[in-house]
């Protein structure tokens, strides 16, 4: 009996979850002309029980993403000290009073959208001693209820964020409108990423990976697709 991402979290498999999102990348990346190896699958444990975790790190999935600091820290804190190959994405909107404990938990923020928190994390990287990889999180589709640098502002974000703050964004996120196609969306963040000579692309969740990868995903954030229904 096959198993739905509905089932309760004592049956669903994370194992065959995870092989079937794999195998999906991969034929979207042959398809493409592209490597598979060179796409990363970020698992989405936000709000996910800790069986289900648990489960997702014996397939031997070691990058994972989490929206906010404090659940981040409920997560990972403890399992961090036994997985050193452990990589934590925050991919959730960041407060300025968080950036001291974001830099010291994550290794990559997805989520740099003004110049105030640029400023602060900036500011983190010192006090903690620690580098991590930061992406500019663009709102291609100009949604006021939605973070992100507005895609006609984001080079000169981009610019001021070296220029002010020292600081070397290696890539853009993106999280498309749900009521519009994400191909087009996907290719402005794209567009943008080049006119940058950025290289790293978060970009495509469990609805929409497979158009991502076309598009030049590096990153795809998956979470239901591996996870099941949330709890």
């Amino acid at each position: 009996m096959s198993l739905t991402p509905s089932d309760p979290p004592e049956r669903f498999d994370v194992a065959a979850a995870r092989g079937r999102v794999l195998k999906s990348v991969a034929q979207a990346a042959e398809a493409a002309g592209r490597r598979a190896s060179d796409i990363s699958l970020v698992a989405v444990s936000k709000v996910q029980p800790d069986l289900r975790i648990e489960a997702m790190l014996e397939t031997g999935q070691r990058i994972f993403g989490e929206n906010r600091v404090q659940e981040a820290y409920e997560h990972w804190a403890i399992r961090r000290g036994s997985y050193a190959d452990l990589q934590l994405h925050l991919i959730g909107p960041l407060q300025t009073n968080k950036a001291k404990d974001a830099v010291a938990l994550f290794d990559v923020i997805e989520t740099l959208d003004r110049l105030k928190l640029a400023r602060a994390l900036a500011d983190a990287r010192l006090a903690v001693g620690r580098d991590v990889d930061i992406l500019v999180q663009v709102n291609t589709g100009d949604e006021p209820q939605k973070s992100g640098v507005a895609p006609r502002e984001a080079d000169a974000f981009i610019e001021t964020v070296r220029k002010e703050f020292g600081l070397e964004p290696v890539g853009l996120m993106c999280i498309p409108p749900q009521d519009e196609p994400s191909g087009p969306h996907f290719a402005l963040l794209a567009q943008i990423a080049r006119r940058q000579g950025l290289t790293t692309l978060s970009m495509g969740m469990s609805s929409d990976f497979e158009t991502a990868v076309r598009f030049g995903s590096t990153h795809v954030r998956i979470g239901s697709a591996l996870f099941g229904d949330r709890m």
